[in-house]
């Protein structure tokens, strides 16, 4: 008796605690993972009298991929606007600072990269040991050395996977002349080969006729091939061969005769009506369209002028009821269709406003070639309309999760054309400093914009950094850029702290007249920039510069102006130096100039000469009337 309610007392203490201890951990779980749901104990939980077994769900395990912890790391550093692009950082003496320095080195580096390949692949003995842990494929060299060497299918089949086309065609043929069949399948990769890469000698046509029954896969490689080849009308011509032969052609080959249709039409109602013939076929073979088959009909639409405006957003409308997603290429080839370079713009900033309420907040994975081209597209509707709102949604888009990996090489030299035109100068520099050199290289044309923008807003203090970055970019010997910055530094007198960067500046640009690498003069003295660098370094109260700088014109063959010349004088009675007064006479005489006159009776009446002075003044008052 003693023993039961001991053991019924000891039974009751021991649910109570289970229970107890479920609760605390069934709660610790849900406070760690609040997004998961945990089936612990339905026996607890429950009332006493219901029974169950006790269950316990285990969360499934998260599998992270290869890259997980790099795109964590990479996810908390920030783009560095000062650097240069990614692929330039392991060298720096190949850092581009233009954009067709920015393409030499870019193919250079490519050409390297294949030339290594060539080493490596023609000479893979010298290259066995493998270092990488783990083993990555892609870094070892290529098997270039077919390893079955007598005429079998699988011989044929080894050539394929290694892309040898007149190998494979080749041994194809010595199969057929030893009675040896080569099944369908193999035969269509053989096709599949020679279209994608290829052929002078029609082999793939040759091939195809020998064929007793093709099926769909080999009408459809050669009809890919023709259209990509230029053979359009016969891809039409080994359509209705199909069709004749009761057989269904597959998405990829409605794609490419659609991608054919306006070469064979030349009207554009009548190519239009070719297109949706094609459409109506799919339809009736239960053929369903891909993305693809979307680009191309939008793409098709481009070159059927004021009929694709109308047929364009009944498209997408259509291949949106059949669940199909535009990509970024479907928007192009519409801001394409009602977007002409050189058209009337009336309008058409409203279709932008459409496509991008469409595409805001997306973020887009590449699904086309012509994927890469949407964003170079709108900015440049933006640059030619002057939407600063607009140009700011598509830079704002580019932003969204992946979408900066479509972006085109135009893209930045568009919106900043933009900027500088409309914006701001604080928004101007934020944007310059944000994008060069990091993504964006400046021509000289949009340095000359920057320079304007800063003259707009009066802030011409920030010319001297403006100069370093025209070096750097390569911009230095560009002649009128250089001449607009030194007429913009000497056109008006600024502070004393700001006079001094411009003389320091005025004096580096010198450098740049001087001669260059191996004696070759980067830039030619005119007698309007030594004008306006003399301006700059006399406003610096830099004379003895300056003085140095006035005998260049004798050197060059240059004539200074009489306001220069005058200036030049104000300057000297300022420090009351009467030799270099005197002197400066002589240089203007020495001209010829017809303002001599009036600098020697400012002299003579502004300075204190000595009698030796005063005669060479003399002397040089009657040569000049003499000569006149």
């Amino acid at each position: 008796m003693h023993i039961g309610v001991m053991a019924s007392s000891c039974s009751q203490a021991l649910r109570h605690h289970v229970c107890k201890s479920s609760r605390i951990l069934r709660v610790h779980l849900q406070k760690s993972w609040p997004n998961r749901s945990f089936v612990l104990s339905s026996a607890v939980d429950q009332q006493p009298a219901v029974s169950s077994q006790e269950e316990i769900v285990i969360p499934k395990k998260k599998t992270w991929s290869k890259e997980a912890v790099l795109q964590a790391l990479a996810s908390t550093v920030n783009r560095d606007s000062t650097a240069s692009d990614y692929r330039f950082q392991d060298d720096p003496y190949l850092t581009p600072k233009t954009s067709s320095e920015f393409k030499l080195f870019s193919f250079s580096q490519e050409s390297g990269r294949n030339a290594a390949k060539y080493f490596i692949n023609t000479y893979p003995k010298y290259f066995q040991k493998d270092y990488a842990q783990p083993h990555i494929p892609c870094l070892m060299p290529e098997t270039l050395k077919a390893q079955i060497e007598e005429v079998s299918e699988a011989a044929l089949i080894e050539r394929i996977q290694m892309r040898k086309v007149k190998a494979a065609v080749d041994l194809y043929d010595q199969l057929l002349q030893a009675g040896t069949s080569v099944s369908l399948d193999v035969t269509n990769q053989l096709l599949d080969l020679i279209c994608f890469y290829g052929d002078k000698n029609n082999n793939a046509e040759r091939i195809f006729a020998l064929l007793s029954e093709p099926n769909t896969h080999s009408y459809s490689a050669l009809i890919r091939g023709m259209v990509k080849y230029g053979a359009y009308s016969k891809a039409f011509s080994i359509y209705t061969d199909l069709l004749n032969n009761r057989l269904k052609a597959d998405v990829h080959t409605f794609n490419a005769l659609i991608t054919a249709a306006p070469e064979v039409k030349e009207k554009y109602n009548e190519k239009w009506e070719l297109i949706v013939d094609l459409l109506k076929q799919m339809a009736e073979q239960k053929v369903k369209p891909n993305l693809l088959t979307l680009n191309t009909v939008l793409k098709t639409l481009r070159r059927c002028g004021t009929l694709g405006k109308s047929q364009a957003f009944p498209v997408i409308s259509e291949m949106k009821a059949l669940s199909i997603e535009p990509s970024l290429a479907s928007y192009n080839h519409l801001l394409a269709i009602f977007y002409k370079p050189g058209a009337p713009i009336q309008g058409q900033t409203d279709v932008l406003q459409e496509v991008m309420n469409e595409v805001s907040r997306k973020s887009f994975t590449p699904q086309d070639p012509d994927d890469a081209q949407f964003f170079i597209t709108a900015m440049r509707i933006c640059l030619d309309t002057k939407d600063m709102e607009q140009a700011y949604r598509v830079h704002e888009l580019l932003g969204v999760g992946e979408n900066w990996r479509l972006l085109g090489n135009d893209f930045q030299q568009n919106i900043y054309y933009l900027l500088c035109m409309m914006e701001n100068i604080d928004m101007v520099l934020k944007w310059y400093r944000d994008l060069v050199p990091s993504v964006y290289y400046p021509s000289s044309n949009v340095m000359r914009d920057l320079l304007q923008a800063l003259d707009t807003d009066n802030r011409l203090d920030l010319i001297p950094q403006i100069w370093k970055d025209i070096k750097q970019l390569g911009h230095g010997n560009r002649q009128k850029l250089v001449e607009e910055l030194l007429t913009l530094m000497a056109r008006e007198k600024h502070n004393q702290e700001v006079q001094e960067s411009f003389a320091q500046c005025a004096l580096d640009i010198k450098k740049m007249y001087d001669a260059g690498d191996r004696g070759k003069v980067m830039l030619n003295w005119t007698a309007t920039s030594l004008s306006d660098l003399i301006s700059v370094l006399l406003a610096a109260q830099r004379r003895q510069d300056a003085w140095e700088m006035l005998k260049l014109f004798k050197t060059h063959n240059r004539v200074p102006s009489e306001e220069l010349l005058n200036k030049f004088l104000t300057c000297i009675k300022e420090s009351g130096d009467v030799n270099q007064a005197v002197e400066l006479v002589q240089i203007s005489a020495g001209f010829c100039l017809p303002e001599t006159p009036k600098l020697i009776q400012r002299v003579q009446q502004e300075f204190e000469l000595s009698e030796q002075q005063k005669n060479i003044l003399s002397d040089l008052e009657i040569q000049t009337f003499n000569s006149d």
